[in-house]
């Protein structure tokens, strides 16, 4: 697989709540890691000791995967710009009345990115672009480090916050359900108080995470995108084994360890095989 990069100018979010949930993204990965690696992990282990080494090279390790993953998801161009496609519909092909085109099988509409996605999945408002063919296996990688990541924190960050709060004190189960509104209010801005606030983004990203990872494995186990789930479509799926290589390739584990490491998917987006057609072609080989 090419990898298409997208121009410099289409790489930011062009919608203001997807421009503020990026800057969020790209300010607390970086926060959390140093909060992880400089604040908690120390007091559990002396600084550069055996463990903490050990625990500071898994917590870059994954910092790297996360933020290289990211910035593939933003950067590879999954779109049917550049391409040269037919002018004449086949079966599966549709015209988009916006692109003024042809569209392959699979490719859909997107109005924020304002072209017609390969294999589109669904449009990102953390990324700021849609996720499709070219860039799924990295959405899918970003959001299983990111899972990893996150339950590694949250196990340290119960410890860490255990001896730190007071839970006899009137005001804790207030700041612990609503530390931001307790820190814009200025009731207390203490230390503690910020590390709750980490601490709990932590545990909503895990959650997150969690539910994303459910739904998107679920979709590539059976072979369809979130468009084709909704209508029904099953013309796509070839068992799990050979779904999660259309995805991600044939090489999942390199795909996990290095982020832009070139693995050659199956398809190249445009021209897909069906169910239909696969038997058929099975039954006259026989």
């Amino acid at each position: 697989m090419a990898f298409r990069m997208k121009a410099v100018r289409s790489i930011l979010p062009k919608v203001p709540t997807e421009f503020v949930t990026f800057i969020f993204v790209i300010f607390i990965m970086p926060t959390i890691y140093c909060f992880e690696l400089f604040v908690v992990i120390p007091t559990f282990y002396p600084l550069w000791s055996l463990w903490y080494t050990i625990h500071f090279l898994c917590g870059t390790f994954l910092m790297c995967n996360i933020t290289s993953n990211f910035v593939a998801i933003i950067c590879t161009d999954t779109s049917v710009k550049g391409l040269v496609l037919q002018s004449t519909l086949q079966p599966k092909w549709h015209f988009c009345s916006v692109c003024e085109s042809v569209s392959p099988p699979r490719s859909w509409h997107c109005d924020t990115c304002n072209t017609c996605i390969i294999r589109r999945d669904h449009h990102c408002m953390f990324t700021g672009c849609c996720i499709g063919h070219y860039n799924y296996r990295y959405f899918l990688a970003f959001t299983i480090h990111l899972l990893i990541a996150t339950v590694y924190a949250t196990y340290f960050n119960g410890y860490f916050m255990w001896d730190r709060i007071n839970f006899e004190a009137p005001m804790t189960l207030l700041k612990i359900i609503f530390p931001l509104a307790m820190v814009a209010f200025g009731i207390d801005v203490s230390e503690t108080q910020l590390y709750l606030v980490l601490f709990l983004v932590t545990i909503m990203g895990m959650l997150f995470m969690v539910t994303l990872l459910i739904v998107h494995i679920n979709l590539i186990w059976h072979g369809t995108t979130t468009y084709e789930k909704n209508h029904k479509i099953r013309d796509y799926d070839f068992g799990w084994k050979q779904n999660f290589k259309d995805v991600i390739g044939e090489n999942w584990i390199l795909a996990c360890i290095f982020p832009f490491a070139q693995l050659k998917l199956k398809g190249d987006g445009i021209h897909w095989n069906t169910r239909d057609s696969w038997q058929l072609e099975a039954s006259k080989s026989r």
